[in-house]
């Protein structure tokens, strides 16, 4: 029973990365054309160069799909939920340990 999660898990992360590349593929099939849109997902596969699908991702999610910039955002780069508040306490950090000048 305890070995159901990861596979659960696994199936989970493989049905969000299908999704992913779903938007990627509409979003660049809906502003470039079907033959970039094809030509990013083998790029993607050949040569693992994931980045025309991500931004292809977030328009579909936004411009084909209808959703808010933001949630798209977060669909096609999740990473950004951790990133963006890491670099705001960062950026407090060193704020925070700057002395004040006389």
């Amino acid at each position: 029973m305890k070995n159901i999660l990861p596979v659960l898990g696994f199936i989970g992360f493989f049905a969000f990365g299908i999704a992913q590349i779903v938007a990627g593929f509409l979003g660049i099939d809906h502003h470039l054309g079907g033959f970039w849109a094809w030509a990013a997902v083998a790029v993607m596969f050949l040569f693992r160069f994931t980045l025309p699908i991500t931004v292809g991702s977030f328009f579909g999610a936004m411009n084909v799909w209808g959703w808010h910039w933001a949630f798209a955002a977060l669909f096609a780069a999740p990473g950004l939920a951790f990133v963006i508040p890491g670099a705001f306490a960062y950026i407090a950090s060193l704020v925070k340990r700057r002395e004040p000048q006389l």
